[in-house]
């Protein structure tokens, strides 16, 4: 690719170069999960499906109005049964990597949990190569206010220029405490501050979840422990606000439902997967909150789009 292609890759769809397969366990069942992520055709976005005898070969969109469940992760569902859960890491992953178009195959109801962040996702993406295409991105514009919660908690999207998410968490444990983080969607800084970042959890919670069938697949190797004060993995912490990194992390991928990168601020206040499907409907509700529009070159110098010309190829 010569450098004026270079200097205008984020303008355009991306998908990859060829297939990438992993296989491993779901957090919640416990079961073994194999899924391949493949190319996918300009302007088809992200798909699942499901590959095995219960799942039918159905089709999922991984869209905002396909998705059925938010208590412990985030579910989308073909409305007849089928469903694919834990789907935000990943989608993190193809948001962080500059993803637009991907089928995503897998053999249960379930994506694998791996370490519990996104980066061995990241890592697939950039083992399989990312490869231009030649139809131009699309951006939804974030033109007035949107705010979803209540006292307790609270979900906001604002205009602005750029792709960026603030986040404050509050727990009662002194190791979370309160803690606030800042994030702008700009190359090369997904996959070094947020990528790595891993799912948490306290012990008493963990215990409750396994008394009700839930939690069998999850551990020390794909989850931060909290007891009390302590954290329970031997190698403590990859970040030292890896916790709040982690939800801001959640908010990227749950946000990637909305089919294009949103043009503007995100702000979450004790949000989880719950509110933020709730904000992309009140989006979708009013028009006059956003426009569907082309990505321009201004959008890229407002660092609204992580790409990587060194994996992208010329359609």
């Amino acid at each position: 690719m010569s450098q004026h292609d270079q200097s205008d890759v984020g303008l355009y769809q991306q998908t990859l170069k060829r297939p990438i397969h992993c296989t491993g366990v779901g957090l919640h069942s416990g079961a073994r999960v194999s899924l391949k992520i493949k190319p996918a055709a300009a302007d088809s976005g992200i798909s699942f499906v499901r590959t095995d005898p219960r799942g039918g070969h159905a089709v999922i969109p991984a869209r905002w109005d396909h998705v059925v469940d938010t208590r412990l992760c985030t579910v989308i569902g073909n409305g007849r049964g089928v469903n694919v859960g834990t789907i935000e890491h990943l989608m993190a992953a193809l948001a962080g990597t500059g993803i637009d178009n991907a089928l995503i195959e897998i053999d249960a109801p379930e994506v694998p949990i791996m370490d519990g962040s996104a980066a061995p996702f990241v890592f697939l993406i950039e083992c399989a190569g990312v490869e231009r295409q030649a139809a131009r991105r699309r951006v939804l514009r974030v033109r007035r206010r949107v705010a979803v919660g209540d006292a307790n908690r609270r979900a906001t999207l604002t205009p602005g220029a750029g792709h960026g998410f603030d986040f404050e968490i509050a727990f009662d444990s002194a190791v979370t405490a309160r803690r606030t983080g800042s994030f702008e969607m700009t190359d090369g800084t997904f996959k070094q501050d947020i990528a790595r970042a891993r799912t948490f959890g306290f012990l008493h919670e963990v215990e409750e979840l396994r008394r009700l069938g839930l939690a069998r697949g999850g551990s020390l190797d794909n989850a931060v422990v909290i007891s009390g004060d302590t954290i329970l993995n031997e190698e403590g912490l990859r970040y030292e606000d890896e916790f709040v990194r982690h939800k801001i992390l959640d908010s990227i991928g749950d946000l990637y439902l909305a089919g294009h990168r949103i043009i503007g601020q995100f702000h979450g206040w004790r949000s989880g997967h719950a509110l933020n499907n709730q904000l992309l409907r009140a989006m979708f509700a009013d028009t006059a909150s956003y426009e569907l529009d082309e990505m321009t070159a201004a959008d890229l110098e407002a660092g609204a789009w992580e790409y990587s010309p060194r994996l992208a190829a010329s359609a």
